[in-house]
């Protein structure tokens, strides 16, 4: 009877713990005695850091054919729930039928999702960039803009929040108008920030930056407002302000899959669980957890792996390797990510690059826009379906940000 390694999530971490664990077997030449499994609604990698921009077409390539170079098996569905204490777990497919697996070893890699917190009116009225639904969503709504009377409101949108994903979508959102009203209509693209500054983890150099290409851009920052509640016809702030607009879009922070608290192991303020040295759960020496859903130590500096598909990167090859290597009696792979850079798509004024946990910049303008744009289409895509170089690049010590 075959030994089974389930992976929960098709994600940059599932994806890359299933071809990290298939090269991990056939080194050990176990292809026969060792099966893998990935569990998610498709087979497909959904390239969430693009999800700001208005082409959506080219944003979730398909990993049938990768899987099926390397001998990795696809079911259609969602984990539901886990038994560690049997090793089981059970998945509704997607044809709505439930199923029951066992394993040996079982990998965790379903994600993040954007955190609501209950703001009255935020998860009816408000859009998100958090998927490729989400995003379809809003650029459908968008679009169906261009039929409605002329209007403050209508030429209005409000994105909240002041992070990388929220620059990211106020920054592209003055062109996305302009294709869609005309480039004499008058519109206005506001981000809303609750701290004193926007970007406030980047480096005072990096904010800088985004001041100037913010303004450039055509985007209005607001720095300490806080959106108490959002209707259909904009938002309304804690100083009693209140923005009309008929598109609010809400980029306020992650937070790890649930399934990763339904463990029962704990979880920190992201909902993440801790992982040891190797990627196991403390506290379940066969789970893995993976990408989003680790809380995992970057370096012996203190430094923890960030909610990222540059981390998820690394954190999925180490944990598929880990949890193949415990089987087949390969030496096990101890995470380690010490270097940490940033890219951050900032419009038609450009891109800004950094290095280092203290943000240093190290390119801007269009220098940073051709490594957004490498970044962006190249680097974090799925490879191509030819085992060997599947295997070369699945190592768990390969640097994809080298």
């Amino acid at each position: 009877m075959k030994q089974q390694i389930v992976i929960a999530g098709s994600g940059f971490a599932g994806m890359w713990a299933a071809l990290s664990a298939a090269r991990a077997v056939d080194l050990a030449g176990r292809s026969e005695t060792v099966e893998i499994t990935v569990v998610s609604p498709a087979p497909a990698l959904h390239i969430r850091p693009r999800f700001y921009e208005s082409a959506l077409d080219e944003v979730a390539p398909q990993l049938s054919a990768v899987f099926e170079a390397v001998g990795v098996r696809h079911l259609a569905g969602w984990v539901v729930d886990v038994d560690s204490a049997r090793r089981r777990i059970e998945v509704k497919q997607s044809s709505g039928q439930g199923l029951t697996l066992d394993y040996d070893r079982f990998i965790l890699a379903t994600g993040s999702q954007v955190f609501l917190p209950p703001v009255p009116g935020l998860a009816e009225f408000a859009f998100n960039v958090d998927s490729l639904e989400s995003a379809q969503a809003l650029e459908a709504h968008l679009g169906s803009l261009a039929i409605q009377p002329e209007s403050r409101m209508r030429n209005t949108v409000v994105v909240v929040g002041g992070g990388f994903a929220g620059l990211e979508t106020a920054s592209e959102m003055p062109s996305r108008l302009r294709r869609i009203f005309g480039d004499c209509s008058r519109t206005r693209s506001i981000i809303l920030e609750r701290s004193a500054q926007i970007g406030p983890e980047m480096h005072p150099e990096a904010r800088d930056m985004v001041d100037e290409a913010l303004s450039i851009c055509g985007v209005e920052a607001m720095t300490g407002a806080c959106v108490t509640a959002v209707a259909p016809d904009g938002v309304t702030l804690a100083d009693g302000r209140r923005i009309d607009a008929a598109t609010v879009i809400w980029t306020g922070g992650l937070r790890a899959n649930p399934l990763a608290a339904a463990l029962g192991l704990g979880s920190d303020d992201l909902g993440r669980v801790t992982a040891d040295g190797m990627l196991r759960a403390v506290g379940k020496s066969d789970i893995f957890v993976t990408g989003d859903v680790a809380r995992a130590a970057a370096d012996s500096a203190g430094n923890v792996a960030m909610m990222s598909c540059q981390h998820a990167l690394s954190l999925g090859r180490v944990a598929g390797h880990n949890a193949a290597a415990e089987l087949v009696g390969l030496p096990l792979h101890a995470y380690s990510q010490p270097k940490y850079s940033t890219c951050i798509d900032l419009g038609s004024w450009g891109a800004l690059y950094t290095e280092g946990w203290d943000r240093q910049l190290r390119l801007s303008g269009a220098e940073g826009k051709a490594m957004k744009r490498q970044i962006n289409t190249q680097w974090i895509y799925p490879p191509s379906p030819d085992r060997d170089l599947v295997f070369a690049i699945a190592n768990p010590g390969y640097e994809v940000f080298a």
